[in-house]
């Protein structure tokens, strides 16, 4: 079984950003990045844009907030991020406090900043085919990982574990635009192991540890992991039993260093996009 590593796809990325942002330097792209609390996660995801943005030269600004802060006063710092004309995009670390309405500046955020993806006008646009608009990073990820594999989806029988509007219905829709044929399992499925099997190509975004096992992948397949969870011993792993798959598998992405590491090379090749629209 052959690895499939993130940071080759993200340095093709990064690289190709690079080149358009030397072609016009007129205007440097800038991202905003809003933190309500200290979650380690966040923490650790905001870091790791905030690099990416300086290793390719793009601006980025941390609006960063008490997680105590109230709702009201919340929602006013919000509007100012989202309607600075200065922004390009916009990405909002989730989830918020429970004590703050999230749904609010879900529907409030500007389409043309919304560079994750989680308005409902860029959601309807995934639904509808429509690329003016923005896909979640990481299923836009997943995507790039089995561009860069040189993988043709085509006709390809595609199944996706998972059905969250962050990653499972979203990478479906972006799978059937490039024609693969795709089939969509959660918890309801019946002998989910078998309809796994079918699949030529795999992608878990399940949200349980190493719950992929030898008897979910059939022979040759290409096994996307995009599951991040901490498994007994306490150390990070996927969705997939890595080892377990490695004699079936053709070709699988680790956790981490994986699909991951990809996800902020993204969102970086969305605000490039979105200065661009907004210009």
């Amino acid at each position: 079984m052959e690895l499939l590593k993130g940071l080759d796809v993200a340095n093709s990325i990064n690289a190709e950003l690079i080149a358009k942002l030397e072609q016009d330097k007129k205007k440097v792209p800038q991202l905003a990045i809003i933190r309500v609390g200290e979650r380690p996660d966040d923490v650790s995801y905001e870091r790791g844009a905030t690099k990416k943005m300086e290793k390719i030269g793009f601006g980025c600004t941390s609006y960063v907030f008490d997680a105590d802060i109230d709702n009201e006063s919340f929602q006013k710092e919000f509007d100012k991020i989202n309607d600075n004309n200065d922004v390009d995009g916009i990405l909002l670390l989730r989830p918020l406090p429970k004590h703050l309405d999230e749904q609010a500046v879900v529907n409030r955020i500007r389409p043309e900043k919304d560079l994750d993806g989680i308005s409902p006008v860029n959601l309807a646009k995934v639904f509808a085919g429509d690329e003016s608009g923005f896909a979640p990073c990481t299923a836009e990820a997943v995507i790039e990982m089995l561009d860069y594999a040189g993988i043709d989806l085509t006709g390809k029988k595609v199944t996706v574990v998972g059905r969250s509007l962050v990653i499972g219905k979203p990478v479906a829709m972006l799978l059937m635009k490039k024609n693969a044929t795709v089939t969509i399992c959660h918890t309801k499925t019946r002998d989910m192991a078998a309809e796994c099997r079918n699949a030529e190509v795999l992608v878990a975004a399940a949200g349980s540890a190493k719950m992929i096992t030898a008897d979910y992948v059939g022979k040759d397949a290409v096994v996307i992991d995009v599951g991040i969870n901490v498994d007994e011993e306490g150390k990070l792993c996927g969705d997939v039993d890595t080892e377990a798959v490695a004699e079936k598998a053709s070709l699988a992405t680790p956790v981490p260093g994986g699909v991951g590491s990809v996800t902020t090379s993204v969102l970086a090749k969305h605000l490039m996009k979105a200065a661009q629209m907004r210009k």
